[in-house]
């Protein structure tokens, strides 16, 4: 099969969960023979023509002039690419600024979108930018031949909004085995003597209330904040914590197994993410032996059950951050590795989307 994928910045992965999905999946196709090609943005690092077999389509992307428009017209110069290619399947993941050129895709093409979270629920955004994104997600629904539902809950929210069936499958993580603790010296911190989160800076995933949180604590145990923080609530959350020399902003880092060490030998890894379905930076810290503080809310404790803490408040962070220590809570972090060997892991997500694929192509 000839199967493109769209609506990421590109592989490899230097951006997120989408991102890291087309990378894994990508390179799983290619392994099986199958004819994969994945666009990249222009702005990509990555430049050459294949990665790991599998081909690279760079498509010229103006977000850096633009702003956020320019993301239309990039997944539009990806979508007039494909016009040529003929390909057999195109898997489009998420929707946002895609789907308005639902009748430029490919005639021939069976379509399978993956329908992403909640998009229009983000509070970054406007009201009339959050109605653009409930057209958009319509639109997306409609018109592809199929829909993937990260989460049980996305799966139930489209079969009562849309009346369409989606297959439910969720991102994927590997348990971390090879923990190496002399990576903690680039961040001067120490075994189980730090906490931290990973986030991309939006308002919904609740950084503010974790770090308020942090500092009603008073305790002066170092704090990393690990996502690309240059944008507008980025600099103000900088700005609001900068008297608070053990709330460290690190920036954004991509490297998985930089990523799973600081996890594996934090004492907490807070969770603040709440739109949205299966979030991949979840999966990873369920998979790195990392004793979990999560937002309440329907999809982390789909996703955690009761393997995890909940906090709802800057006060629930607080008594979470003084009381909570590893070791008392072994059986969380063993019961959660568990459940990325038999329900999440690469192999098995990896092999459920190529399974759809299959069978949508008939």
């Amino acid at each position: 099969m000839r199967i493109a994928i769209l609506g990421t910045r590109g592989v490899p992965n230097y951006h997120g969960g989408f991102e890291q999905f087309a990378e894994f999946f990508s390179v799983y196709l290619a392994e099986l023979g199958e004819d994969v090609y994945v666009y990249n943005s222009s702005l990509h690092p990555y430049k050459k023509s294949t990665f790991k077999r599998v081909h690279i389509i760079t498509c010229k992307d103006p977000e850096d002039k633009l702003g956020t428009p320019g993301q239309f017209i990039y997944d539009l110069n990806c979508i007039l690419d494909a016009r040529k290619r003929k390909f057999d399947v195109i898997l489009q993941l998420g929707y946002t600024s895609s789907t308005i050129w639902w009748r430029l895709m490919p005639r021939k093409a069976i379509v399978v979108t993956n329908m992403d979270g909640l998009e229009w629920k983000r509070s970054k955004y406007s009201k009339k930018v959050q109605s653009f994104l409930k057209y958009a997600e319509k639109l997306g629904a409609k018109h592809s031949h199929h829909l993937v539902a990260d989460s049980l809950g996305i799966q139930s929210y489209l079969k009562e909004k849309y009346k369409k069936d989606s297959t439910y499958i969720a991102y994927g993580a590997n348990v971390f085995k090879n923990p190496d603790h002399t990576v903690l010296s680039n961040y001067n911190v120490a075994i189980e003597k730090y906490s931290l989160l990973i986030a991309r800076f939006e308002p919904e995933n609740n950084l503010e209330m974790i770090l308020d949180g942090v500092v009603l604590s008073g305790s002066k145990e170092p704090f990393l904040v690990i996502g690309k923080h240059e944008n507008t609530f980025g600099e103000y959350l900088k700005n609001k914590f900068s008297a608070y020399a053990h709330i460290r902003f690190v920036g954004g880092i991509y490297n998985l197994d930089i990523l799973n060490n600081l996890r594996y030998f934090s004492r907490l890894y807070f969770h603040g993410h709440s739109v949205g379905g299966t979030n991949p930076s979840l999966l990873e810290a369920m998979a790195s032996h990392t004793l979990i503080c999560a937002h309440n809310n329907e999809f982390n404790r789909g996703v955690l059950s009761d393997n995890a803490f909940y906090f709802s408040t800057v006060d629930e962070v607080k008594e979470l951050y003084l009381s909570k220590e590893k070791a008392d809570f072994r059986q969380w972090v063993q019961l959660n590795e568990k459940k990325i060997s038999e329900e999440f892991n690469w192999n098995l997500i990896n092999k459920k989307y190529y399974d759809l694929i299959k069978k949508v192509r008939g």
